[in-house]
């Protein structure tokens, strides 16, 4: 079973939002690395890029398949986690540890468009 993490927001995409200090944390969740499998490459966005919530931010390729990112979020990038460059495997390690963009939010009031972590998983048990 997947590990779904409390204090986390969640898309029906498999992306997971964490706030912290005022900034968004942006990465997938543990059911989407089970599901990919052995992830071997993540494109990544250039910081200071301006994301919209619903747009995509990156891709990642796995052996079995390869999967859009898509931003659970409005804001601009400010920093990148460049080390899933050169170790994309730290996805399957650990999803929610290795986040992928550190997102300076336009509105913090899309937080509560997004999935809880008993909503989420409800989608996963489907």
């Amino acid at each position: 079973m997947s590990k779904i993490k409390k204090g986390y927001y969640y898309t029906n995409t498999h992306e997971w939002v964490k706030v912290e200090d005022g900034f968004a944390y942006i990465g997938i969740s543990d059911y989407a690395q089970e599901n990919l499998g052995e992830i071997v490459f993540v494109e990544l966005p250039d910081e200071e890029m301006v994301i919209e919530a619903g747009s995509e931010l990156g891709a990642i390729e796995s052996v079995k398949a390869a999967s859009d990112i898509l931003s659970p979020i409005t804001g601009t990038i400010v920093m990148v986690n460049d080390e899933l460059e050169d170790n994309p495997e730290l996805l399957n390690e650990d999803p929610y540890e290795n986040w992928i963009v550190k997102v300076d939010m336009e509105d913090n009031s899309e937080l509560s468009e997004l999935l809880s972590p008993d909503e989420y998983e409800d989608i996963c048990d489907e």
